[in-house]
């Protein structure tokens, strides 16, 4: 088994060793990780109907004086 450690990476594993979560140091790594939440929201979000941008920006307008 090849195993190598990296700097601010942590992994939590259960009483068996089992990995279970990873923590990592936000400093080092937070594009990484803001690039990862940005997959997740997204794959979430994929069934969420469409706005047409026309329409967003009207309720921009509406409801909080935006206009664009």
């Amino acid at each position: 088994m090849l195993l190598f450690f990296m700097t601010g990476i942590h992994y939590v594993t259960d009483e068996h060793g089992v990995p279970m979560a990873v923590q990592l140091d936000l400093a080092e790594w937070g594009e990484l990780w803001q690039d990862i939440y940005d997959g997740i929201v997204a794959e979430q979000r994929s069934n969420e109907p469409l706005v047409a941008w026309e329409e967003v920006k009207r309720q921009l307008a509406e409801h909080h004086g935006i206009s664009g």
